[in-house]
């Protein structure tokens, strides 16, 4: 059976399982840091972070989402979803669980001043784009990414972020297996697949 576009790049999802026990197990850690540590600063806090979002703002894990320089907004509300469930996930659910509003607040606004790290990822070849940006223009992707796609308060930056996360996450929209923006699940179901995975990469290259 031929694989999805989407998928191409991104782990299996037996490859993810078993890269993902040394993740849960910092996820555990990160959680019990969490709870027994309130005097804690909020660079100390944070710190816990890197092991699975890097130590300098890129992951190994190129399916996890780079924070430093999001959107402030959007990261404060993605840790509310993990603590009330309607955005799940093995690692990030415990860890949001055992955080206070104060302290997704808090992380947030810290890791949204630290500067979007540049993955040097090839720009899209010409057809490429030319067919992302005719597929972009029919979702109206800018409505909310605005122009460039840097995002904006509580809509996320998507230009420069790792190809591997922008498939996946697409990906996991359309199953609806991220559950906390139906809106966005239908618009990516709406969307053929050939014209996702060109906005991946144009985007990607951004």
């Amino acid at each position: 059976m031929r694989k999805s576009r989407l998928r191409r790049g991104v782990s299996s999802r037996t490859a993810r399982r078993a890269g993902g026990g040394a993740q849960l197990v910092a996820a555990i850690v990160l959680v019990a840091s969490v709870v027994g540590a309130q005097s804690q600063t909020i660079e100390e806090k944070a710190s816990s972070c890197g092991a699975c979002h890097g130590e300098a703002g890129i992951p190994q894990d190129k399916t996890k989402p780079m924070i430093w320089g999001q959107q402030e907004g959007y990261l404060y509300l993605q840790l509310r979803d993990f603590k009330r469930g309607t955005r799940k996930n093995d690692e990030m659910s415990p860890i949001a669980a055992a955080l206070e509003r104060e302290d997704m607040l808090a992380l947030a606004a810290y890791f949204a001043q630290k500067p979007w790290p540049s993955l040097e990822q090839a720009r899209a070849p010409a057809e490429v784009a030319k067919r992302a940006l005719v597929a972009i223009g029919s979702v109206g992707c800018t409505g909310c990414h605005l122009g460039e796609f840097q995002g904006d308060g509580s809509v996320p930056r998507l230009a420069g972020q790792s190809r591997e996360y922008l498939a996946k996450t697409i990906a996991d929209f359309r199953t609806r297996e991220r559950g906390n923006n139906p809106g966005m699940s239908d618009l990516m179901n709406a969307t053929s697949e050939d014209d996702l995975a060109a906005i991946v990469e144009y985007l990607a290259g951004r």
